[in-house]
């Protein structure tokens, strides 16, 4: 072998290595910020795991347990998780907002799998919903009946997102294909609906729905503040996905379209069948994002008076019993919301790879 063949030939890397333990650390750029991690997590993670572990109260779950403790307070946590879950929901009623966590959690687990996708599944949602109304209002079967103004915490923001996500996505639908419809009237009006939504912080739109509505609509006619909520985040998040769908649409090809008028499909065939699949596979990644954050903007109920997660956690530290240690209780609140939306996002990930699989 030549000195210039020597020069130019790879570097062989033991086999016992892992390939990502050497990319760690296969250029100077990847060996620096290396060091410097391990350096940060060096000076951080011992503090941390002394507070949150080694020196923190967990039992009892007294307020002098924790008082005691010098570090972390789940003391507090293990007492007051029935609170943040579910609000100042009646105590002894509280198993119904916890069946009705466990039913939206499971149903949403065993919606996602591909092979639940048939036209039974909006009849089970439906009923789903019916349930929920039965379970959280109560008044029937011998329930007691509880009012949308004691309803709080985990159930209202799984509520929230469920019905402000799967309403706004048909309607999304509609509204994508009505801003490219040839017809002025429906592309003007989708047009100004999209634009004017957009334009608006959500915080105003809940205003607008908890404040001002009640000022123009008899009370008779007026939905309580809950639904006016539900309303406002549904008609938000179909605009917001609205414009990614019509991203997606704009990105299939004219051919496709030319293909299936060769095929004599009329318009809704042509988009049922044809053009939305390809759109909507193209559109994950930002309707994802989109999404996610839509989870994250249930939070804001809470400025207009709903009890969501936030404002459960918020109420539990009023307890002048308490040392009202807020980091844990939001530390507690930030993991719920991490894995909703930690799950949705992998979820997303699985249709992406799913969808590439599937391409020839």
């Amino acid at each position: 072998m030549t000195d210039a063949s020597r020069m130019i030939a790879p570097v062989r890397r033991p086999s016992w290595l892992p390939t990502g333990l050497i990319r760690l650390v296969d250029t100077p750029l990847n060996a620096t910020l290396t060091l410097l991690v391990a350096a940060v997590l060096v000076w951080a993670v011992p503090p941390l795991a002394r507070w949150a572990v080694f020196d923190a109260a967990v039992l009892p779950a007294t307020p002098e347990t924790c008082r005691a403790a010098a570090g972390a307070c789940w003391s507090f946590v293990i007492a007051k998780h029935s609170q943040i879950l579910f609000g100042i929901y009646p105590l002894d009623e509280r198993w119904r907002p916890a069946l009705v966590c466990l039913g939206l959690l499971a149903l949403l687990a065993w919606s996602v799998r591909p092979s639940a996708w048939r036209p039974r599944l909006g009849v089970i949602w439906l009923v789903m919903l019916l349930a929920i109304q039965i379970l959280m209002g109560g008044g029937v079967l011998g329930l007691t009946p509880v009012p949308t103004a004691e309803w709080g915490g985990l159930p209202v923001t799984l509520i929230l997102t469920v019905v402000a996500i799967g309403g706004g996505f048909p309607l999304a639908v509609l509204l994508a294909l009505g801003r490219r419809s040839d017809l002025p009237a429906i592309r003007t009006l989708c047009t100004v609906f999209v634009e004017a939504t957009r334009a608006l912080p959500l915080l105003s739109i809940l205003f607008i729905a908890s404040i001002m509505l009640p000022l123009m609509v008899p009370e008779a006619l007026l939905p309580d503040k809950l639904m006016r909520a539900l309303i406002a985040l549904l008609l938000f998040a179909a605009a917001y996905m609205a414009e990614v769908i019509r991203g997606g649409l704009q990105a299939v090809p004219k051919g496709q379209y030319e293909a299936a008028a060769a095929l004599g499909l009329g318009y809704w065939r042509t988009q049922r069948l044809v053009v939305l699949p390809q759109a909507i596979a193209i559109s994950i990644p930002a309707l994802t994002n989109t999404i996610i954050v839509m989870i994250k903007n249930t939070s804001l109920v809470l400025v207009v008076g709903l009890f969501d997660l936030i404002s459960s956690g918020k109420a539990a530290l009023a307890d002048p019993a308490w040392s009202s240690p807020a980091i844990e209780t939001y530390v507690f609140i930030s993991a719920i919301y991490f894995v909703l939306c930690f799950g949705f996002g992998r979820f997303a990930e699985a249709m992406e790879r799913r969808n590439k699989a599937s391409r020839p």
